[in-house]
């Protein structure tokens, strides 16, 4: 695949809830990036499976992937618990994987013309899909400060869910993202951590920053 020369590549691995949904579009607007949540495809595909089950292919999957609009990753069921669980046990599936990695592929290294570059964030952005990205993070928190943040979400979309099956859930997603057997969660030694437990928005984008402009700028 042909690569944009002089992209600023920005990859982030992350638990859920831990922020770096939000700080990868801060980052993006900043430094005009194009941005891509690739955990909101595999929630796209998982919505897909529980209202389609009869229909449910790897050749749907590669004609909805192959004509996905990003737009359609901003629809605010595709936050539901069912939905998270869903996309989990698909993200396990090999086959599954390597259709969403060629539409993240293009959108890591091509990005449309009017951005500087890229920013990706999953689970497996630096180990599998942008190995050589300039810039690499591991954003994480507590889980149960995770699990708060998801569920003040949750309040606010007047979903009915109480904070322990919020934590349950996540502890849940947290063993099964970090022990499947393709793409799993984890930590690079040439990855960045940052800790957001007791950061807020501004000063975890604020810390990031300085690490960026340091390498861009010096």
């Amino acid at each position: 695949m042909r690569k944009r020369k002089k992209l600023i590549t920005v990859a982030i691995d992350s638990p859920a809830a831990a922020g770096a949904g939000t700080q990868a579009r801060l980052i993006a607007k900043h430094y005009n990036l194009f941005y891509l949540d690739t955990g909101k495809i595999y929630r796209y595909i998982g919505k897909l499976k529980l209202i389609n089950s009869k229909k449910y292919s790897y050749n749907l999957i590669k004609t909805k992937i192959n004509n996905l609009k990003l737009r359609y990753l901003y629809d605010k069921s595709l936050l539901s618990n069912s939905v998270a669980m869903s996309a989990s046990i698909i993200a396990k599936d090999k086959k599954v994987r390597n259709i969403v990695h060629k539409f993240q592929q293009k959108c890591a290294y091509n990005p449309p013309k009017r951005y500087d570059g890229s920013i990706l964030d999953g689970r497996d952005i630096i180990t599998v899909q942008v190995k050589d990205a300039m810039f690499k993070f591991y954003i994480t928190a507590k889980v149960e400060t995770r699990a708060r943040r998801r569920f003040n979400e949750y309040k606010n979309m007047r979903r009915k869910i109480t904070y322990k099956e919020v934590l349950k859930s996540l502890k849940k997603r947290d063993k099964s993202d970090k022990e499947r057997k393709y793409g799993a969660l984890k930590k690079t030694k040439d990855s960045i951590l940052i800790n957001s437990t007791k950061l807020s928005k501004k000063a975890c984008f604020k810390k990031i920053k300085m690490i960026m402009d340091k390498k861009l700028y010096n």
